[in-house]
């Protein structure tokens, strides 16, 4: 290829590509050769809304990207994260009034093909963003579900938290999502319980998989500088 004779650095998989080179001008002057050449010989069509001139941390490849340090690192783009977080809001609230343990379940699938495709990360800051969100969003599916102070002060208590903390909590006045974050529902409803309920941690499954064998692991074209 001709890119291999200028001696540019590129990945590829299907028609989805990324060319790296080492300044704008070459990434601008690249992309317009790879146009032409695929416009007039292959009579194919870069899509250049989703094709760009960019630094790699900026791009997403495969739902992928890398850090801006000198010795980048594989990490989940953002937007991956966003869309694993839209899908996982749509189950939690199909959950509202069911036990925790099936919302659980329903949650393991997603959560293990996710964690299986984006094994290959080497920064694991979604990773423990991502425990930190979805444990707090079962907890407040709890609190809602216990609706009125009465049944909150009980099931408090029923978790080990003393009855005037317990009242104190339950009559706070503030909204589910505050709560979940709370103290005291961190004290009624810890990690631990959680993981016996059968809740995976996404880091410590993602650090698992990466001592496992690696397989293979979606068209744009986009230079990268």
């Amino acid at each position: 290829m001709r890119g291999n004779r200028r001696g540019h650095r590129f990945v590829r998989y299907a028609d989805d590509c990324n060319v790296y080179v080492r300044s704008r001008r070459a990434g601008e002057r690249v992309l317009d050769s790879i146009e032409r050449f695929l416009g007039k010989r292959l009579r194919l069509e870069v899509n250049r809304a989703k094709s760009a001139v960019d630094r790699p941390w900026r791009r997403k490849f495969l739902g992928y990207t890398v850090t801006s340090h000198r010795e980048a690192k594989l990490r989940v783009s953002p937007e991956s994260v966003r869309r694993l977080r839209e899908k996982l809001r749509r189950l939690l609230r199909s959950g509202r009034g069911r036990s925790l343990n099936c919302v659980i379940q329903d949650l393991g699938p997603v959560l293990n093909g996710w964690l299986e495709y984006f094994r290959l990360a080497e920064s694991v800051g979604s990773f423990e963003e991502l425990d930190k969100w979805l444990r707090r969003k079962l907890r407040c599916i709890l609190w809602r579900q216990w609706k009125q102070p009465p049944t909150r002060i009980k099931e408090l208590m029923r978790r080990g938290i003393d009855r005037q903390r317990a009242t104190a909590s339950a009559n706070n006045g503030r909204g589910p999502w505050w709560n979940s974050g709370a103290s005291h529902m961190h004290a009624a409803v810890p990690t631990r319980l959680l993981t016996q309920l059968g809740l995976p941690s996404l880091l410590q499954t993602h650090r698992w998989l990466q001592s496992l064998p690696r397989t293979a692991v979606h068209g744009t074209v986009r230079t990268v500088v």
